[in-house]
């Protein structure tokens, strides 16, 4: 703990500190829970986004065989060629959002190929689409777990050392002061006595 003054300013200083605290810890205490249940819910999302990409390649993978042609189907003929992004806000935090991704595909020969490629192909791009969403979501997650942890700290800060300490700063300073203010007191009755003392010895002297 700081060495404080222990001065009517310093009180006021150390009130006006702990105004401030407790003023601002239960909007940090909002903003913690309120990061708590997004994370919460992007996680959720991705998880789900991750299924149906699993149950994506496995009806692709079925539906592929019914052809018996697997082979044909090669993943590199389908490439992401631009990935769309746009940004949001959450609880003060700039976050990414998954708007779409543009796809390239690579050449084959439509003769040679069987007929159901671009089907093949349409399929491949959704299942990219759901990978790129699911990494645009961990990356919200990420950067919302930094402001959380953040959060948390200042929350502790507050709730746990400066509010503490500066209560008892208060009571410090407001003891001291108490305490001056009653020797003072006491010092200024003995000056009265002493200061009356020597005018009755001096009228006495005169009578």
């Amino acid at each position: 703990m700081a060495k404080i003054k222990l001065t009517k300013n310093e009180l006021k200083v150390q009130k006006d500190a702990l105004k401030m605290y407790r003023r601002y810890l239960p909007t940090l205490m909002l903003k913690k829970q309120q990061l708590q249940s997004e994370i919460r819910t992007i996680d959720a999302k991705a998880k789900a986004v991750r299924q149906a990409r699993v149950e994506l390649e496995k009806e692709f993978n079925d539906w592929i065989a019914v052809f018996g042609e697997q082979d044909a189907f090669k993943p590199e003929m389908v490439t992401v060629k631009n990935i769309k992004k746009g940004f949001g806000n959450i609880a003060g935090v700039t976050i990414p959002v998954y708007e779409g991704a543009d796809f390239s595909r690579g050449d084959y020969d439509l003769y040679e190929t069987p007929l159901w490629i671009d089907m093949a192909a349409d399929r491949m791009e959704k299942a990219l689409s759901l990978d790129l969403e699911a990494e645009v979501l961990d990356e919200q997650v990420r950067l919302l777990s930094v402001e959380l942890r953040t959060t948390t700290q200042r929350v502790n800060l507050f709730e746990k050392i400066k509010i503490p300490e500066t209560k008892a700063n208060i009571k410090k300073i407001t003891v001291y002061l108490g305490d001056e203010q009653v020797a003072a007191v006491v010092r200024s009755k003995i000056s009265k006595k002493k200061l009356q003392a020597k005018i009755d010895e001096e009228q006495e002297a005169a009578e």
